[in-house]
């Protein structure tokens, strides 16, 4: 049977088996000494604790049970991925970054987990957990309070507040959301209905405020008055940023500098407050502080690029996105931004009209899309976020090396490995 093992520290692995074969010919066997720390969608990870003694080794006794799902239909046990009839290739993993990231940090999640289904409980309005949990358990990534925990982890600390700052970040990503939705009028998030739609957006904008509030009773926990700036400050920048970009969106005077102070308000201020505060809370020096700051800045940077460049580049049934939403909504991302300055006073008439007066018409959306191969202004973006995800990894040079680092690394990769 072929395994990948990765061992983490003296006394753990990690065994990542890439299909539903046993672990040992006995498939009615137990599990010693083991528990599942990560189930991917093609791929299960364990951990296996190693024995004290010298030469013995407590293994994984028998996996055959777990990997198979009882068929509603006929009530047998069907392999799930002989189903989908996709098992992973060693030679090609399909094991994302961030899932990496959540198999080292599973603990740690979990306990992030339930510190925000305690902390998003309402003894008197019981609206506030019913919008807040179809939000939460729609299946977000939850990347940035791994950022946190991944920080504070790679830079040695062993105490219990990372997973309060951890939950504070994803309590203010997910008031953000909450209050998105009701600004733009999105209709999806995550897959499922908007918030705003399944109740209303008085009930979207109360419960994002009430997370927020949720999110400083946490920051305040830890007893750090440099993190509580920290976070607050962001918070701030935050909702700065999407004010300004609602007087920038449809401004044909919009430039790359604004466009970069809308991003790093909307996208990164959440990213570099998440990795900073992960280091601070380990006493970690200075530079090392400032060198996960700089990550966490570069690295939402580039995401929110890449996904920018997506939204006209990009596979619907992959982003989820119609190809030139952004363009039909009228707002001057990168692409854009770099389109119109190519196409000089030539075109000039041609914005004035689609995003200014916002008068658009069939055939409008294949002519941006024949001016972004005739100018290369994709491709000009492009570079722009493959250079914030470089500096991200160069960041990290100055902080603790080790497998979290690693992972890092690997993640700035992947947010312009969509772009290929």
């Amino acid at each position: 049977m072929n395994v990948i093992v990765t061992q983490y520290g003296t006394r753990h692995e990690q065994v990542l088996l890439p299909n539903h074969q046993t672990a040992r010919q006995n498939a009615n066997g137990a599990f010693e000494n083991t528990h599942v720390d990560v189930h991917f969608e093609h791929a299960y990870i364990f951990s296996r604790q190693k024995s004290f003694r010298e030469g013995y080794d407590c293994g994984i006794v028998a996996a055959q049970k777990l990997f198979h799902e009882i068929e509603l239909t006929t009530g047998q046990q069907v392999c799930r991925e002989t189903r989908q009839n996709e098992i992973m290739s060693l030679d090609t993993p399909s094991v994302k970054p961030h899932d990496r990231l959540k198999g080292a940090l599973a603990n740690d999640l979990d306990a992030v987990g339930e510190l925000i289904r305690t902390r998003m409980a309402s003894e008197h309005a019981p609206r506030i957990p019913e919008v807040t949990a179809h939000l939460v358990d729609a299946g977000g990534k939850r990347v940035r309070p791994m950022l946190t925990l991944a920080a504070a982890r790679l830079c040695g600390y062993s105490g219990p507040y990372h997973v309060h700052l951890a939950a504070t970040v994803e309590f203010i990503h997910t008031a953000t959301l909450l209050h998105d939705d009701v600004v733009d009028g999105s209709e999806q998030r995550r897959g499922r209905p908007a918030a705003n739609l399944l109740w209303d957006n008085k009930s979207s904008v109360l419960v994002g405020d009430y997370l927020f509030a949720r999110s400083f009773q946490l920051m305040t926990e830890a007893g750090r008055l440099d993190v509580l700036k920290v976070l607050s400050n962001a918070s701030a920048v935050i909702a700065e940023g999407e004010v300004l970009q609602l007087t920038a969106a449809q401004n044909l005077a919009t430039t790359e500098d604004i466009y970069l102070q809308v991003v790093r308000g909307k996208t990164a201020a959440l990213f570099s407050a998440a990795t900073q505060v992960g280091g601070m809370i380990a006493d970690a020096p200075d530079e090392v502080v400032q060198a996960l700051y700089t990550y966490g800045d570069a690295l939402g940077i580039s995401f929110q690029i890449a996904d920018d460049i997506l939204d006209f580049a990009g596979d619907t049934a992959k982003t989820g996105k119609n190809v030139g939403d952004d363009f039909r909504e009228r707002k001057l991302t990168l692409p854009l931004i770099k389109l119109i300055a190519s196409g000089g006073d030539a075109d000039r008439d041609f914005w004035v009209r689609t995003i200014e007066k916002g008068k658009q018409q069939d055939g409008d959306l294949d002519h941006v899309l024949t001016l972004f191969e005739k100018h290369g202004a994709l491709d000009a973006a492009r570079e722009d976020a493959l250079a914030w995800s470089a500096k991200a990894k160069t960041a990290l040079d100055a902080v603790p090396q080790g497998d979290l680092t690693d992972m890092l690394r690997d993640l700035a990769d992947y947010v312009v490995s969509r772009l290929n």
